[in-house]
């Protein structure tokens, strides 16, 4: 029943991975999906957000403004720090959760946690391994461009605002280089798929 943290920079081909993953049986809790999911409308979290940030975080349907918290926090530390206090304890807190509830539906699963903000928040919970999606930073620039149509400034801001490539890598205990071929990410991710279920 390995438990297993996937991270990696934006633009890193971490979603890639981690669809490889699902389809060699791995159990994936995505944790974008949890911090949508605790900060649904009527929430204790929007609630906080709101209360902290302005209730003009929150549209006209009662959902977070994302785009509009993200231009509030986006470059001021201590506004991010403020909103991580009220995030990621609900974040930590559901994901063990859905960890549990994976092993309790079969007690010999491989878990998967696909976590962006593994250094800044979970390195620290009980890995049995790290796996980090990298690839450059000129390389993840050049696909949030060409992709996801952002403008080169916005996606060097981007990169530039999350923790580096050798911070990463430094808690990793595999490295799937994404900077090549769709085939030699996939290649690296059965590799490491052979490694894990091994445990």
């Amino acid at each position: 029943m390995p438990l297993i943290a996937l991270t990696g920079g934006i633009a890193s081909g971490k979603s890639t991975i981690a669809r490889r993953l699902a389809e060699r049986g791995a159990v994936i809790v995505d944790a974008d999906q949890i911090v949508r999911d605790v900060q649904s409308p009527g929430s204790p979290v929007l609630d906080a957000v709101a209360a902290r940030f302005g209730a003009e975080m929150i549209d006209a349907s009662g959902a977070l403004d994302r785009a509009a918290l993200g231009a509030r926090v986006f470059g001021d530390d201590e506004a991010l720090a403020a909103l991580n206090a009220i995030v990621h304890p609900a974040v930590r807190d559901e994901s063990q959760r859905r960890f549990a509830e994976a092993f309790e539906t079969d007690a010999d699963a491989v878990v998967l946690y696909d976590v962006p903000l593994l250094v800044e928040a979970r390195v620290d919970d009980p890995w049995d391994l790290i796996v980090v999606a990298d690839a450059p930073a000129s390389v993840r620039l050049d696909r949030l461009v060409s992709l996801r149509g952002m403008s080169a400034d916005d996606a060097a801001r981007r990169i530039a605002a999350q923790v580096s490539d050798d911070e990463r890598r430094a808690i990793a205990d595999i490295v799937i280089d994404t900077s090549g071929t769709m085939h030699d990410t996939l290649r690296q991710t059965d590799a490491a798929w052979e490694r894990i279920a091994a445990r």
